[in-house]
């Protein structure tokens, strides 16, 4: 069976939560996969005004997304821009500084922790393991200095990681994405993409992986990987003469913001292996039917795996299965009304397209 169990794992791992401006469900699934890769963050109280919420697709392993998982939203937190109040700037350098800290001794023995000793839990509780609470952002992380010994000279894992991250600040949602899991808003029933795909075949991606010096066949850079933007992947980050944004496969996030208003109900962050079933706009329609019968927000997330789930090995259904719904309590905003469409550097019908015709991981 290869990369497939003969039978999938369908027990799911779920989580509901809430605060004053929100509430949110999320689930993971490990399905027909071998191994649980995907990870997520999920925190309602990030710092006193702030929101954090996020999903990581592993593949060729899962230490990278468990990293992700349990570092990225504390570093954004210690950055100057986030202290500041620029959280887009924030959020981008985070995402690069993911790379750089998976260098170097520290970085090669926080990884095999993340990836070798997790193997040995079941995947239903994989998806969760690297969720640190809250209470837990607070550490010494900024302190990752360079350290001597073996394997210092470690460049960085082969494994990679998608991230797809949500913050909400106030009426503010600043949306950051490389990859393509995936992150869209429902306004008035409408779907709204707030990423974009990062897929080999778009215009910008498969110029800069030519530039890098790398190659696209059969949709995937280099003949191997199937998309185009991601944390770790660090053979494809080889270039010296390159900064990180330029590399064949890049950690550099795209980011939207937009100002939430009363006309916006609820939020999705997922990987493809919904995407890979469902386009943003089926996806909305069918949570908005379910919330017809259902008010727990992680049901509702697990009638979508099941709704996506394959009934046999092979081809669309079959990835691993990880969404966070996140439901906006009204007022938002008293003074918003008949809100223009989210304005994004996201293309729903390119995004819907390429989800259509997207190769599993």
């Amino acid at each position: 069976m290869g990369i497939y169990l003969s039978t999938p794992k369908t027990e799911k791992a779920s989580e509901d939560g809430e605060n004053d401006k929100l509430r949110y469900g999320l689930s993971s699934m490990q399905g027909w996969r071998a191994s649980m890769e995907d990870a997520h963050a999920a925190y309602p109280d990030l710092d006193d005004s702030t929101s954090f919420f996020g999903v990581y697709d592993g593949h060729g392993g899962k230490a990278v997304s468990k990293f992700c998982a349990k570092y990225l939203h504390q570093q954004m937190l210690k950055h100057e821009a986030y202290l500041a109040g620029d959280i887009g700037t924030s959020l981008q350098k985070t995402f690069l500084r993911m790379d750089e800290m998976m260098r170097g001794q520290r970085g090669w023995r926080e990884l095999a922790v993340l990836g070798d000793k997790i193997e040995k839990l079941s995947g239903m509780l994989e998806g969760f393991i690297w969720s640190p609470r809250s209470g837990e952002t607070n550490d010494h992380s900024d302190d990752w200095a360079f350290e001597e010994g073996p394997h210092s000279d470690f460049t960085g894992p082969n494994s990679g990681s998608t991230a797809c991250v949500a913050v909400i600040r106030g009426n503010k949602l600043v949306v950051a994405n490389a990859g393509d899991s995936r992150c869209v808003l429902s306004r008035k029933g409408q779907a709204h993409n707030l990423s974009k795909d990062h897929k080999p075949e778009l215009e910008a991606e498969r110029d800069r992986i030519l530039n890098a010096g790398g190659f696209i066949q059969v949709g995937r850079v280099n003949g191997s990987l199937n998309l185009a933007r991601a944390i770790g992947d660090i053979e494809f980050k080889q270039n010296k003469r390159l900064p990180a944004e330029k590399q064949i496969v890049s950690a550099e996030p795209d980011i939207t913001s937009i100002e939430l208003c009363d006309d916006d109900e609820f939020l999705v962050i997922a990987c493809d292996g919904i995407w890979d079933c469902m386009s943003s706009q089926q996806l909305v329609d069918f949570i908005h039917d379910k919330l017809k019968e259902e008010n727990k927000l992680s049901a509702v997330c697990e009638m979508v795996f099941d709704r996506c789930l394959a009934p046999t090995a092979g081809g669309e259904g079959c990835d691993n299965m990880t969404m966070i719904l996140i439901q906006f309590k009204t007022p938002l905003n008293p003074s918003a009304s008949d809100a223009d469409p989210p304005q994004s550097s996201a293309e729903p019908s390119e995004a819907d397209k390429s989800s259509e015709q997207t190769e599993q991981k």
